[in-house]
C-alpha cells in the first residue's frame, strides 16, 4: 500500500530543545526530537516520561464533584445501603465495573454489579437497569463509562430514591444528569488537569479518592492496575500523561502478578510465556473480554475478572474464548457483505463518508465492521442495523476528523447518540436512516480535508543506517508503552539499495526479506516488508528507493536489529 508520508518538521526552537535534551541525557540526537514531538520539553519531564511514577498521578480531588462523590459513597457505606456498580458492555465498561466492584467489595458486602444487555437494555443507563436496582433495594448506583447523557433515566432513578455517581469520559450535553456527583473531565466547568482518561481510569480515580479519604494505603490499589492497562489499550486513548503512568504500571502488574481472571485470559490467548505488550491487549486480550458483551452479556467477563479460583477462571476464560471465535466468524461474514455494499455504490456519486444499513446484521459486531471499513476505505464510516423499530449503529473515524461533531449535526434525527472524536454510537428511527445518510455524507464532504481521506504514515525523523544500532534500539524501547500520541517511532531513509541478497519469502511468496545498504555508511541492514513482494523485481535491479520503517529486534537471530518496512517509494529514474 502506498501511503502519503508526513514528516515531522521541528521548528528552530524545537530543534534546539531536542539537541539540548539529547545532550543533557546522553542520548542519540534523534531521541531528543522524539521527546520534543511528544511535548516533552525539559530534562525533568524527560526523566518522568521515561520512568513514570505513580506518585506523579494527579490528586483525584481535583475532579469537580469528587468530594460530593466520596461523601455520598461514605454515607452509603456508613448506612449499609445497597450499592450497584453499573457499566457499559465493552472492555472499558467491563474492566471499570470489575475494578470498582473488586475494591469496594472488601469494605461492603451489600454490593452488586450490572452490565446492560445490548439488545434488551441498549447502550448505557436504561429504565430496565434502574428498575432492577429498585427491585433489589439499591440506593446508590456508581455508573462507569456511560451515564453522562442519561438525564431522563437518572431523573427516573432519583424519583425512586436512588442516587447516582457518574464516572464517564464521553462528551456531555449542555444539561448534566441530576446525579449526586458527575466525574467527567470533559465537563464544560471541569477542574481536572487531564481530560483523556478512559472510563476505567475515572473509576480508578474514584477509588483513589475513596482510599485517601479513609486512610487506605495507595499500595492496596496497585493490584487493580492490570485492569487499567487493559482498558487504556482497548479504548484507544492517548498514551501520555496519566494514561502513560497507569498503562506503564498496569503492564508491569500484568507481567509480574496479574489477577486470577486476567491470568486465565492470558493463558487461553497463548501468551503465557511472553512479555505482554499493549499490542497483545489490543489484538488478543481485549477482544476476548469484549466478545461476551458482543455475543452474550458482558456480565460474564466481569465475573471472570473478579474470580479468585484459578480453575473456575480457566473454565470461564474458555467460554469467552469460544465467544471470540463466534465473533470472528460473524466479523468476517459481515465485513464481506459491507464491502459488497460499498463497492456497489456508483463511483460517480461517491461521498467521502460511508453510511450502510443492513437490518439482519448482529448488533454486537457493527462497531468492528465500521472500524474495518474505515481502515479499508480511509473514510469516516457508520454501520447501522435494526433493533425493533429503531436503527442502531456505530461510527468510526479517520485521523483528524471529528465524527462526533458529524453525528451531532444530525441530532434532530436521532433518538440518542454519544461518544468522542474517533468513535461514537447512535440510535434513530429506521425511517430516518435515508435522511441521516444524506446529511451525514453532506457534512463529511464539506468538512473533511483532502489529506484526511488518504492513507498516511507519520514519519518521526530521518535516519541513516550508520545511526541504527543496539544502543538506539534500547533507547527507543524507553518510549514504551506505545499507543495514540506516543506511537512506535517511524523513520525514513532515502536512497537505499538492494545489497544483492534480498528475496521473496512467505507461504505465498507475498513478503520480501531485504538486505539493504545506503550511501552514507557501510552498514548492511536486514529488513522485512510484509505483503510488498510486487516490488521485488524493481528492488533486484539495484536501483534506489526510499523506505519508511520501525526499528525492531529479530528474536529468531540472536536479537539482531532489523527494520520492519511499512512502505517503499520507488525512484522516478
Amino acid at each position: 500500500m502506498n501511503y502519503q508520508w508526513k514528516h515531522f518538521q521541528p521548528t528552530d526552537e524545537q530543534a534546539k530543545r531536542a539537541e539540548h535534551l539529547a545532550g543533557m541525557l546522553n542520548l542519540h540526537p534523534v531521541i531528543g526530537t522524539l521527546l520534543v514531538e511528544r511535548g516533552v520539553e525539559t530534562v525533568e519531564e524527560a526523566k518522568q516520561f521515561f520512568r513514570p511514577q505513580l506518585t506523579q498521578l494527579h490528586d483525584p480531588f481535583l475532579f469537580k464533584d469528587m468530594k460530593a462523590a466520596i461523601n455520598r459513597l461514605n454515607e452509603a457505606l456508613g448506612r449499609k445501603e445497597r450499592i450497584l456498580v453499573y457499566g457499559d458492555y465493552d472492555v472499558d465498561g467491563v474492566t471499570a465495573v470489575a475494578l470498582v466492584y473488586k475494591f469496594l467489595h472488601q469494605y461492603c458486602t451489600n454490593i452488586d454489579y450490572y452490565i446492560p444487555d445490548r439488545y434488551e437494555d441498549g447502550y448505557g443507563v436504561s429504565h430496565k437497569g434502574v428498575d432492577y436496582a429498585h427491585e433489589t433495594g439499591v440506593k446508590l448506583i456508581i455508573v462507569l463509562d456511560c451515564g453522562i447523557k442519561a438525564v431522563e433515566e437518572i431523573a427516573y432513578a432519583k424519583s425512586l430514591g436512588i442516587d447516582f455517581i457518574i464516572c464517564d469520559h464521553h462528551v456531555p450535553d449542555k444539561q448534566l444528569p441530576p446525579a449526586a456527583a458527575v466525574l467527567n473531565a470533559k465537563r464544560v466547568d471541569h477542574t481536572y488537569p487531564y481530560e483523556h482518561l478512559c472510563g476505567c481510569g475515572v473509576g480508578f480515580k474514584l477509588i483513589q479518592a475513596f482510599a485517601a479519604s479513609n486512610g487506605i494505603p495507595f499500595s492496596d490499589l496497585i493490584p487493580l492496575l492490570d485492569l487499567c492497562a487493559i482498558s487504556i489499550a482497548s479504548d484507544i486513548v492517548p498514551i501520555l500523561g496519566e494514561n502513560r503512568i497507569l498503562a506503564y504500571h498496569g503492564l508491569r502488574q500484568i507481567n509480574q502478578s496479574p489477577s486470577v481472571g486476567v491470568k486465565a485470559i492470558i493463558d487461553v490467548c497463548g501468551l503465557s510465556d511472553k512479555e505482554i505488550m499493549l499490542t497483545d491487549i489490543i489484538f488478543k486480550i481485549g477482544p476476548r473480554i469484549n466478545a461476551s458483551g458482543r455475543i452474550q452479556n458482558g456480565k460474564e467477563s466481569v465475573a471472570l475478572l473478579i474470580e479468585k479460583d484459578p480453575e473456575k477462571a480457566r473454565e470461564m476464560a474458555e467460554v469467552i474464548n469460544h465467544y471470540n471465535e463466534q465473533r470472528k466468524d460473524l466479523d468476517k461474514v459481515m465485513t464481506e457483505q459491507a464491502n459488497q455494499i460499498v463497492a456497489s455504490i456508483d463511483e460517480r456519486h461517491e461521498h467521502k463518508g460511508i453510511v450502510i444499513y443492513n437490518e439482519e446484521w448482529h448488533k454486537g459486531i457493527i462497531g468492528i465492521v465500521a472500524s474495518r471499513l474505515t481502515e479499508i476505505y480511509n473514510r469516516p464510516s457508520v454501520v447501522l442495523t435494526r433493533d425493533n423499530d429503531l436503527a442502531t449503529g456505530s461510527a468510526r473515524s479517520v485521523a483528524g476528523f471529528d465524527i462526533y461533531k458529524a453525528i451531532e449535526s444530525c441530532e434532530d434525527l436521532l433518538e440518542n447518540f454519544g461518544g468522542h472524536t474517533y468513535a461514537s454510537g447512535l440510535t434513530l428511527k429506521a425511517v430516518n436512516v435515508p435522511e441521516f445518510k444524506r446529511r451525514f455524507e453532506e457534512y463529511v464532504d464539506e468538512h473533511i480535508l483532502p489529506e484526511q481521506t488518504q492513507p498516511q504514515l507519520d514519519v518521526d525523523a530521518m535516519l541513516d543506517f550508520k545511526d541504527i544500532s543496539r544502543r538506539l534500539f534500547n533507547e527507543l524501547r524507553r518510549f514504551e508503552p506505545f499507543g495514540p500520541n506516543n506511537t512506535k517511532p517511524v523513520f525514513c531513509t532515502r536512497r537505499v539499495y538492494d545489497y544483492g541478497t534480498s528475496k521473496v519469502v512467505g507461504r505465498n511468496q507475498e513478503h520480501i526479506k531485504l538486505e539493504l545498504v545506503d550511501n552514507r555508511s557501510n552498514n548492511v541492514m536486514s529488513g522485512i516488508a510484509f505483503g510488498q513482494s510486487a516490488l521485488a523485481r524493481y528492488i533486484k535491479t539495484k536501483r534506489a528507493f526510499d523506505i519508511v520503517y520501525t526499528v525492531e529486534e529479530n528474536t529468531h537471530k540472536h536479537g539482531e536489529i532489523q527494520l520492519q518496512i511499512e512502505d517503499i517509494s520507488l525512484m522516478d529514474e
